[in-house]
């Protein structure tokens, strides 16, 4: 195995620094009540994260390449407001006691959502898809208190530390929860194949994705999501958590249904479900996941 691309010394004491002084802000944070908190989160993210890391470049880059139409003031505009945006995400799924029983009292709504209770009803297989985009745990922490039994699918975070609280938290807010290993995805095939519901999120770039149309480019996206409804005859549902100006935060909507067919139509239906909610709320997405890959590996690697 190579060592060239271990972090250097250096670099390994600044991801030390750097955990230390997050997981610093989250003890102080976690004495405020969730509201403030959240907002005072928000403040740091924007204003003191944003403006001394990469973030908002590499967010301004993602803008630039998916909506090459947008005004430069509205791209930086848009920068600007989403570090503030995923310092709020990051609070709220480190509070799942407190983000639970927000959720709780937020109705879902959306067309999707009869063809969800009947599934239920009938025992059918679930998958939710939704993105890094709002709040994504918040429409299933709603659905579970409302009697619904849904998992989820998650990938650890780069932080071995923050990643120890993440998982914690994560597990906390509901049982079964998968990891992204090949145990946790064998154990999220059985609790499919017996009717189980989860979600997942679909804009990560992954080596095995093809290219698809996202925002009008072609986006590496992968197949396995629809591979797997159509294996287990799961319903396959996008789920957006919309941050909202007002009371409770929140709005839940439950899209419509994808129906099923080849993995590629199905899959670049929920690609255009998420699109339109980046368009219309394009500061709640994250951004700056690379998913500018021009080409498929298994074509012309990425290097």
């Amino acid at each position: 195995m190579s060592t060239s691309a271990s972090p250097s010394l250096p670099a390994k004491r600044r991801e030390r620094r750097r955990d230390r002084i997050a997981l610093a802000v989250l003890a102080l944070l976690s004495r405020l009540p969730f509201g403030l908190r959240v907002r005072v989160a928000g403040w740091l993210g924007q204003h003191l994260v944003g403006r001394l890391s990469r973030i908002r470049s590499r967010v301004r880059d993602s803008i630039r390449h998916f909506l090459p139409e947008l005004p430069e003031a509205e791209v930086r505009r848009i920068a600007g407001v989403v570090p503030g945006n995923l310092a709020r995400l990051a609070t709220e799924v480190l509070s799942p006691d407190d983000l639970a029983r927000v959720a709780a009292s937020i109705p879902p709504q959306g067309p999707g959502l009869a063809a969800l209770e009947r599934a239920r009803a009938e025992g059918r297989a679930a998958i939710l898809v939704s993105a890094h985009f709002g709040n994504y745990d918040v429409p299933r922490l709603a659905l579970n208190a409302r009697g619904y039994r849904i998992g989820g699918y998650y990938k650890d975070i780069d932080s071995p530390a923050l990643n120890a609280r993440y998982v914690r938290a994560i597990e906390a807010s509901g049982a079964p929860m998968f990891p992204d290993t090949s145990e946790g995805l064998k154990g999220l095939l059985r609790f499919l194949r017996k009717g189980g519901m989860f979600g997942i999120l679909i804009d990560l770039d992954r080596p095995n994705g093809v290219l698809l149309d996202f925002l009008g480019q072609p986006t590496r996206t992968v197949l396995s999501i629809a591979e797997m409804a159509l294996k287990y005859d799961a319903l396959v549902v996008p789920v957006f958590g919309i941050r909202t100006p007002e009371a409770p935060g929140f709005r839940i909507l439950i899209d419509t249904p994808v129906p099923h067919g080849d993995p590629a139509t199905m899959t670049q239906a929920l690609n255009d479900s998420f699109a339109a909610q980046v368009r219309a709320h394009p500061e709640q997405w994250v951004w700056w996941h690379n998913r500018r890959k021009k080409t498929h590996p298994g074509r012309d690697a990425d290097r």
